[in-house]
């Protein structure tokens, strides 16, 4: 029996997959899981659809990314702040801080969750922060901390 696979079922297929599995083992274990449901024509016509939507959704996140990346590649953001005479600065600056000032001086939206620095930055200089949009899609940028 043809089925369309709803999850990922480990030993059978991925979710979306079109598989011939035997009668027993469809109606015994996948449709009453909610695993899976029979391949009809419109139910294989509506996969492939979906998959289509999905693969140009894809395409065209990736554009999107290009894009930013061409924008951020290197641009040096500078942030003034307050700290003390030795050069720490009072309120340590983290992701969410460096994304609001990207989304100020450059125009771009980053989410805090995509900038990956090591760890807060606490002290006046020049740091080097990637900004990743996908596997292996990255941009890096410099990150220049100046006193007031």
């Amino acid at each position: 029996m043809k089925v369309i696979l709803l999850e990922n079922v480990p030993g059978t297929g991925k979710r979306g997959d079109i598989k011939e599995v035997a009668d027993g083992y469809a109606r015994n274990f996948l449709f009453k899981k909610g695993l899976a449901k029979k391949a009809t024509k419109s139910s294989v016509t509506l996969i492939a659809a979906q998959d289509n939507k999905q693969k140009k959704l894809q395409e065209r996140e990736l554009s999107e990314a290009q894009n930013m990346i061409s924008t951020l590649d290197g641009v040096e953001i500078k942030i003034p702040v307050k700290g003390n005479a030795s050069g720490r600065l009072y309120a340590a600056l983290g992701a969410k801080k460096i994304a609001q000032i990207i989304k100020k001086q450059c125009d771009v939206q980053v989410l805090a969750k995509q900038i990956k620095i090591s760890s807060a930055i606490k002290d006046y200089g020049e740091y080097h922060v990637k900004i990743r949009f996908g596997p292996g899609i990255e941009a890096d940028i410099r990150v220049l901390v100046t006193e007031i």
